[in-house]
């Protein structure tokens, strides 16, 4: 433990000197295999070639030169993300937490344009947006909040995958100009809503002149299966989409994507960055998108997900105190009857890096770049985990 850091992390007793796919190795030379990514960042795994080659070669010439300037970098990653994703216009960021900011000072503006004195947001309980005032404020989670107000007003709540609380929202608040949601929670237990919800949530937009905005920071970049998640729902488009995490593969980037209406309302001074978008964040992101493209990386997130899924449900079908497994592509959850924080650490001693979400949900977010023997790696490994976590707890 470092003195000299706050103290705002419980750190695993672990430091890691190098990385290699979906492997790290500790400064005292063991090998571990890491199914978190640093939590659905590293999708392309560590020190992939085309993300190092991009990173060295950009910092060989110009790393940082201000958005006061034309950012050629930047134009390309922007114009690439909008063809991918059918969107039109993008601003940069430097975290997902940033990317949210902007939507949720876009969807004010956008509100205030339209002559409402104070607009609001629907956010739904259980979701994660960041931990600056405002995406705090906009996640659903109580201990996440605590100790933080007063928090800023402008948020309607309603339960995650309920349309019929949504719609009873647009028909007593006035106040409402758009919709907050993460097509998968992650941090709230990888909770995957019936194919109908973003369906039905567009719907409502389209009907009350609403901005569906979706927080694909965890979601996208291929992690579901689909470059992005929304468009595993046929003509499905949201008018503003942020993203962060896997786009810049460890590197820090976050974007802000909007179409329609939406890409108009941010202008010359209403918002902006210093570091945001600067050339050595949009080269990481650039060889990152299209390493996801030229590999196929993104269809094979899909089928090796659903593999892994089978696996997981095989090996703990019989095990009392397995609540559920569910997932889509590599964004995997296994939930319990009790909390398991300790399966971390217990993971960690065997060579293995996973997360414990929501308490009791075991979230596994491997790269993509995983190899088919790998894969099974960790279904054995966290299979033989919880049987043996849930055995121990039966027996006492």
């Amino acid at each position: 433990m470092n003195d000299h850091l706050m103290n705002t992390y419980r750190r695993l007793p672990v430091a890691f000197r190098r990385g290699e796919g979906a492997w790290l190795e500790a400064a005292d030379g063991r090998r571990y295999l890491d199914a978190l990514s640093g939590i659905a960042v590293c999708s392309l795994g560590h020190a992939h070639p085309a993300v190092r080659e991009a990173v060295c070669r950009q910092a060989g010439e110009v790393v940082h030169v201000s958005n006061l300037y034309r950012i050629p970098q930047q134009e390309e990653l922007g114009t690439s993300l909008c063809a991918a994703s059918g969107m039109e216009r993008v601003f940069f960021a430097n975290s997902g937490a940033e990317a949210n900011e902007a939507a949720i000072k876009l969807a004010r503006l956008y509100g205030h344009n339209q002559g409402i004195e104070e607009p609001a947001i629907v956010v739904m309980e259980g979701s994660f947006h960041g931990r600056t005032m405002a995406t705090l404020t906009a996640t659903g989670n109580r201990k996440v909040r605590a100790g933080f107000e007063p928090l800023l007003r402008g948020f309607v709540r309603a339960p995650f995958g309920d349309l019929e609380a949504v719609r009873t929202i647009a028909a007593n608040n006035r106040n409402v100009v758009a919709i907050l949601v993460e097509p998968v929670q992650g941090e709230g237990g990888v909770r995957v809503p019936e194919p109908a919800y973003l369906n039905g949530l567009r719907e409502i937009c389209d009907d009350q002149g609403w901005l569906l905005m979706l927080d694909e920071i965890q979601t996208g970049m291929g992690r579901t299966g689909q470059m992005f998640a929304f468009q595993h729902h046929e003509d499905l488009q949201p008018d503003v989409m942020t993203l962060a995490k896997a786009l810049g593969n460890g590197v820090p980037i976050g974007a802000c994507l909007a179409r329609g209406l939406a890409a108009e309302v941010l202008m010359p001074g209403s918002h902006g960055s210093t570091f945001g978008g600067n050339p050595l964040a949009c080269a990481a992101g650039l060889a990152v998108l299209q390493t996801l493209q030229q590999e196929q990386l993104v269809q094979r997130a899909a089928e090796l997900g659903a593999r892994m899924l089978d696996g997981f449900r095989e090996a703990l079908d019989d095990v009392e105190g397995v609540r559920d497994i569910r997932g889509l592509g590599l964004m995997l959850g296994i939930e319990l009857e009790r909390p398991c924080g300790e399966l971390v650490a217990r993971a960690l001693e065997e060579g293995l890096l996973i997360n414990v979400t929501a308490d009791s949900v075991v979230r596994l977010l491997p790269p993509l770049v995983i190899s088919d023997e790998e894969a099974e790696q960790i279904v054995g490994k966290t299979s033989a985990l919880i049987r043996a976590f849930l055995a121990e707890e039966d027996a006492s």
